[in-house]
């Protein structure tokens, strides 16, 4: 099942989008009044839809996410990532928080801010919390489902002097991108979804990759998160990114430019980058 938030006519909601059909059916109430049913197992019956259906090319599809929500980004876990910066792994996994005014739509713009020069990419599979983690032991029944993020970095806003300043290079306004809707859980067996995931820039691959390759699959990353800021229905966390970004390479993000996060079964997010005034 894919679930989209999504702007039509004034009104934003939530719908049950139909791939084959290319509508999209509007749902009633927030992501936290259907959710927990739906993750563990009700299917439709959790869902009450409201109104008619919608053609998908009539609608703004949004982050799905509630504003009220959190965005936890957990990094440096991919080892081939590791190695084309020249780190060290870590021993334990690295989470931070991301502003949800970072987030934008699946087709909106990423604005380029002035305040850098190295505007980066990161492809990335994100696991969406259903329900609270009620075993740490076995936390994957917890998930809704998966979306696509692109977690936009400024490097040269990251590398402060004195630490890695993740909230200036992590939250820039409008930057991230996230959607284009969840994939429900069933559809991706048990475990960590082992699937292929890719970036390009103007239609040049940048980022070619397997998620099965994460070095820290769900079953720690989410007690991890979880034992510092206690997950709820509809947060969403992010899972590290593949090599191939701008920061090994210094090809970094342009106004004009066109960039593609892809990963199969779920979907795509397209996004032009525009200059922020």
């Amino acid at each position: 099942m894919k679930l989209a938030r999504y702007a039509h006519n004034g009104t934003i909601c939530w719908g049950v989008v139909d791939s084959v059909k290319t509508t999209i059916r509007p749902i009633s109430g927030a992501s936290a009044d259907w959710a927990p049913k739906l993750t563990q197992g009700a299917g439709e019956s959790a869902l009450s839809f409201t109104g008619a259906t919608v053609p998908l090319g009539d609608v703004t599809f949004l982050p799905p996410i509630e504003p009220t929500n959190q965005v936890f980004v957990v990094g440096a876990n991919y080892l081939k990532h590791l190695q084309e910066l020249k780190m060290e792994p870590p021993k334990a996994p690295i989470a931070f928080l991301k502003s949800n005014r970072a987030l934008i739509g699946a087709h909106d713009e990423i604005m380029h801010s002035p305040l850098t020069s190295q505007l980066d990419y990161e492809v990335e599979l994100v696991a969406v919390i259903g329900l609270p983690i009620a075993d740490r032991d076995n936390p994957i029944p917890s998930i809704l489902g998966y979306t696509v993020g692109n977690d936009i970095s400024a490097r040269d806003l990251q590398r402060n002097g004195i630490g890695f300043d993740l909230f200036s290079s992590k939250s820039l306004d409008r930057t991230t991108g996230l959607g284009p809707w969840i994939v429900t859980r069933d559809e991706f067996g048990e475990g960590t979804p082992d699937i292929p995931l890719s970036l390009k820039v103007n239609g040049e691959t940048r980022q070619n990759a397997r998620t099965g390759e994460m070095t820290w699959k769900l079953d720690v990353i989410l007690p991890y998160v979880d034992r510092r800021a206690a997950l709820q229905t509809g947060d969403v966390v992010f899972t590290g990114t593949p090599e191939g970004v701008a920061w090994a390479s210094g090809r970094f993000l342009n106004p004009g430019d066109l960039v593609e996060a892809t990963i199969e079964g779920i979907g795509t997010l397209s996004n032009k980058v525009v200059a922020r005034q």
